[in-house]
């Protein structure tokens, strides 16, 4: 954990980033509180899923998606 002050902070927001991408970051101002900084994990999108292979072609495909309308 590496501690800034809110001065030195703001000075080297750069650097405290960087760090901040292996280790936790404190801030601590001059009337005592103290903020953490962390790297947040990005969340992957529900639609990004890896693809599967099949023997299905195109033609196939949109015939199955015309036949579910017609069946609706």
């Amino acid at each position: 954990m590496k501690i800034f002050t809110y001065s030195q902070a703001r000075q080297q927001l750069s650097e405290v980033l960087n760090t901040a991408e292996h280790e936790e970051v404190v801030i601590r101002r001059k009337d005592g509180r103290s903020f953490s900084v962390v790297q947040k994990a990005l969340k992957s999108s529900p639609f990004d899923v890896s693809g599967i292979t099949t023997k299905a072609t195109t033609p196939d495909i949109l015939r199955a998606i015309s036949e579910s309308r017609e069946a609706s």
